[in-house]
């Protein structure tokens, strides 16, 4: 019977609200999951500064190299924290969403219609946009067109090189800074910053048993940031 309703009248305004309730905690958990995986590769990566600095210190002959590498790691770390506070917004704007959301049925069950909101719609189309969110966002988008609380569907995803836009080229005076955070009276002596080129054609220091190549590290870190996007 219940089958039948929905196949002529389609689902009740309790049942869109539950299932737009669903589909905003579902994305909540999944941005929990990866801001605790980029609190786990933040440690790790201030690990890393603190290795290459400790070689340094070791051994001279080295210490240019792994000055080279600590500021490398340091602007992944940048990236990271960027990361983190960029997924942290997108959780409130989500919990904003539900709010408004709940808040539209409740309008709808005192005045028995509905408005469209173009606060909801504004925060929807931003969220949808990012690629941590895009396919469970746009389900949700579809879910809050058809109980008609906003107007349209939303666009597409932003490009990857718009989203990260800025990120690769953080400024030498923040990369210092983090490194003053992570190292306090532990820094390294100091070298010029390496160019791109350098970056890229620079042999890997020699490092002791057990440590990895920083490059290496290097990859994985990035690709374990590439991986929360998907």
């Amino acid at each position: 019977m219940q089958a039948v309703r929905h196949a002529i009248w389609g689902p009740t305004p309790e049942e869109q609200k539950r299932k737009c309730n669903a589909l905003v905690r579902a994305n909540v958990r999944k941005l929990d999951r990866d801001i605790m995986q980029l609190k786990q590769l933040e440690g790790k990566t201030k690990t890393f500064i603190l290795q290459a600095s400790k070689r340094a210190q070791r051994n001279p002959s080295q210490a240019n190299q792994a000055s080279q590498e600590t500021r490398i790691f340091a602007k992944e770390l940048i990236r990271v924290r960027k990361q983190n506070a960029r997924l942290q917004t997108s959780k409130a704007q989500l919990q904003s969403v539900q709010m408004q959301v709940n808040e539209a049925f409740s309008v709808r069950k005192i005045e028995g219609s509905i408005r469209a909101s173009t606060g909801i719609m504004k925060d929807v189309n931003t969220l949808v946009r990012l690629p941590e969110l895009t396919g469970t966002m746009r389900e949700l988008s579809q879910e809050l067109v058809r109980a008609g609380i906003i107007e349209e569907m939303v666009g597409d995803s932003l490009p990857e090189d718009q989203i990260l836009e800025g990120e690769d080229e953080e400024a030498e005076t923040e990369v210092d800074k983090v490194l003053g955070e992570v190292l306090k009276d532990k820094l390294p002596p100091a070298a010029e910053t390496p160019t791109t080129e350098e970056v890229a054609t620079a042999q890997p220091a020699v490092e002791e048993e057990g440590e990895e190549d920083s490059q290496e590290l290097l990859e994985q870190m990035r690709g374990r940031l590439e991986a929360l996007k998907s």
